[in-house]
């Protein structure tokens, strides 16, 4: 594959205050936009543009490489998408990144699904076009629209419509914002609302455009009832962990797959019915706990992260700024465990993690 992804993400939101990192259900939005990007498998790299450092430390946490900050002139309120895209792809080439796709995904996009990223990536490689991006219907007949006049009263801008039949009108579509996958090899002609793109065409339920607060909130009662609160899931399933009487013999060095729960904000979370996540047992405190470190098998670099095999051919990567305190009665089986130059490795590096993190304390405290 020769794509790659882009999420454009400026830092001086108005209407919403740090929107493309306001917490959404329990998630910066833009994580939902990484996450998806990610879990497509579309992509050689995902990257963010922004002009925000705290933008780009989330970015980065959720997966997404932030190679280089996007200059003040390209993070105003005029300043277009498009030329946002332009400018990145231009620093990419500079970079020595090579790729013939390109796919810009919005920031605010949490229903963003993988089925349409894939059929958009799939019609347009097996086409002509230049475009292929997410529309969906009008939910009424655009020909039937009307404008208030200075006068306060109603004019039809198609006065000839009004006697027409809704279903003798023709459906009219609109930008979904969500995704825009563009092939650079070739050259724009017209606009790209026009014949050289391909439209992939979302059920109106998966579209929210997210400006006004009054957007933000729909959208949260649209995702809510989507995806009903896993939250009462994972309490139930809490309590019967709590009632587990036998007790396992468990060592440092061992990863287990536990149900670690349903966490918030930038904490990772298990997954499946039984929220599993694979743990690493760092330090045995008591019988029953110990200091753990949680694993995904997602690529991520910098100081918060240790990547390290344990399986052959199989990467994982410990979360070190998520290391916490674990009870064995969550654990479900054990996946394997760590060798002992990995286990060196690993305290080297927890010990960089520490020293970074007490000099950000210190720094804070100074500013403070």
């Amino acid at each position: 594959m020769q794509a790659i992804a882009i999420i454009p993400a400026r830092g001086g939101s108005k209407r919403i205050p740090k929107k493309n990192i306001k917490l959404f259900h329990g998630k910066p939005l833009i994580a939902y936009s990484i996450e998806t990007a990610l879990k497509s498998g579309l992509f050689n790299k995902v990257f963010v543009s922004t002009d925000s450092t705290e933008i780009a430390q989330i970015a980065q946490e959720y997966g997404a490489e932030v190679p280089f900050m996007r200059s003040s002139e390209l993070a105003d309120d005029f300043t277009s998408s498009g030329d946002v895209i332009e400018d990145t792809i231009k620093k990419l080439w500079e970079r020595g990144e090579k790729f013939k796709y390109v796919c810009t995904i919005y920031a605010t996009a949490p229903f963003l699904q993988k089925e349409y990223l894939v059929k958009g990536y799939e019609v347009l490689k097996n086409s002509d076009a230049k475009m292929a991006f997410s529309v969906t219907s009008m939910p009424f007949p655009i020909q039937r629209t009307f404008k208030i006049t200075k006068d306060e009263r109603c004019e039809m801008f198609w006065p000839e419509n009004f006697s027409k039949r809704s279903q003798d009108l023709e459906e009219a579509y609109q930008d979904a914002g969500q995704f825009y996958w563009e092939d650079i090899s070739k050259e724009w002609k017209e606009i790209p609302f026009g014949s050289q793109s391909i439209p992939v065409v979302l059920p109106r339920y998966l579209v929210q455009d997210i400006d006004t607060l009054e957007d933000w909130h729909r959208a949260k009662l649209m995702y809510t009832s989507l995806y009903p609160d896993r939250f009462d899931t994972w309490n139930s399933l809490k309590k019967q962990l709590d009632c587990k009487e036998k007790i396992i013999d468990f060592y440092e060095g061992n990863i287990y797959f536990m149900s670690i729960g349903k966490n918030i904000g930038h904490e990772v979370y298990g997954k499946d019915k039984l929220f599993l996540r694979p743990v690493l047992v760092y330090k045995k405190l008591t019988k029953t706990t110990f200091l753990g470190i949680p694993l995904t098998s997602q690529k991520k670099e910098g100081s918060y992260f240790f990547e390290f095999s344990y399986k052959k051919n199989k990467k994982s990567v410990a979360l070190l700024h998520q290391m916490r305190v674990y009870d064995i009665r969550r654990s479900e089986y054990l996946s394997g465990k760590i060798n002992k130059n990995t286990r060196k490795n690993l305290e080297v590096k927890l010990l960089e993690f520490m020293k970074i993190t007490s000099s950000q304390k210190k720094r804070n405290a100074n500013e403070g």
